[in-house]
Order: structure tokens, then sequence, then C-alpha cells
């Protein structure tokens, strides 16, 4: 087993790589956090997961019921969850979890993305959100797992600068947020505002297309 003793400082406001324009683009407009009343939509993403992407997601394959579930405690949870939206469809979503009844010390993080929506940089951009968020609740060590066959994750853990360890076929990374400021305050709550108009047009949408 390989452990390594450095880790890193990374600060989330960094600006994303740019997608090619032939890809969807990301944006404020297409990643924002999901609202408690969202939740249907995080289910429907997590039951359009491939087997293998439902496996590389929980660490091992789950049913359409066990994900009924897990979507319907997202709120119990207290998480915060992050969407990729295309045309009002979640495509890719970021979990930042609590580990006690507060935000505290620590939190995990975790990542699930569709197959055609991978490879396109979008689990990177959703992990700058996820740390920023965890950065301006404290948290001083951020947590996320992943199979030890599972490179994409592992390569947008590197990428973030994670300190990487390998336990019992999965790998362990860990990432000490920088501490909030004004700004990386500012940038969420400027985010959340940008958010909350995309949600209400999105149910809009969602309710046009209903009648």
């Amino acid at each position: 087993m390989s452990n390594t003793t450095s880790r890193a400082v990374f600060d989330p406001d960094d600006a994303p790589d740019a997608l090619p324009p032939e890809i969807h683009p990301i944006s404020a407009a297409s990643v924002r956090k999901l609202w408690p009343t969202e939740g249907d939509l995080f289910r429907d993403h997590l039951l359009r997961l491939d087997r293998d992407s439902r496996r590389m997601r929980f660490a091992h394959g789950v049913s359409d019921s066990f994900i009924e579930d897990y979507s319907a405690r997202m709120n119990d949870m207290g998480s915060i969850v992050f969407g990729y939206f295309v045309d009002g469809e979640i495509r890719a979503a970021a979990e930042l979890r609590k580990l006690s009844d507060n935000w505290g010390v620590e939190a995990e993080a975790a990542f699930s993305v569709e197959r055609a929506y991978q490879d396109q940089g979008i689990g990177s951009a959703l992990m700058g959100r996820i740390i920023r968020s965890a950065r301006n609740r404290g948290v001083k060590l951020l947590f996320m797992s992943c199979l030890a066959e599972n490179a994409k994750m592992q390569a947008i853990a590197k990428k973030h600068e994670a300190d990487l360890r390998f336990e019992y076929g999965e790998v362990i990374g860990e990432i000490i947020p920088s501490g909030p400021d004004y700004f990386s305050l500012l940038a969420e709550a400027a985010d959340d505002r940008v958010g909350y108009m995309m949600a209400v047009l999105d149910l809009s949408s969602r309710l046009v297309k209903a009648a």
C-alpha cells in the first residue's frame, strides 16, 4: 500500500479549463446547486447511469430501488448537490456530504457523470464547486473515495492536488481546502443567485412540457 504525506491547499476559484466548442460548454448557467424540491432530477440522473457508471459511483452494483431510496434521502442527509444541466436535465452531479450532524472538520465528496458526457472536463469543473463549498463551510479535510480501477476519478483528484492512498482495492483522496474569505463567499452567493433563477426557468420549462 502506498501513501504520501504531503497535502496541498487548492483555491477552487481557479477557472476550469475551457471545453472544445463542439462540446456542451460549462458555464455558471449550466452548473448549479440543486434545490430541496429537485430531488426527482437527481434521481432521474442516477437512474440513467449505466451499470458500470453506477458501480464506479457507488463502488458496487446498485438497483433502481436503491437509487430511488438514496435520492429521496438527499435532503435528510443535508448534502449539497451540484448538477450539470443540459436542456433542463442533470447529466452529471457532485455531492458534498457532511460526516456528522453539522458541518465540521471533515466532509466527503462523490461524483457521477452519464456515459455520453464523460471525458469532457465536467467532473473537474464540479470538483471546483465542491471544494469551494467545503471551504466556505469550514471543512478542513475533504475525502473522496473510488475503486482502484477508476482512473478518471483519480485523474480529477490529482488535477486538484489531492493526496491519494490505496486501501483494500479503493483509492482514498484527501484535499485540504484553503480557508474561506470574502471572495470565496461572494462567489458562492453570486452563483446561488444565478442558480436560483435558472432553477425557476427550468421548472417553468418542465411545466410547459408537461402541460
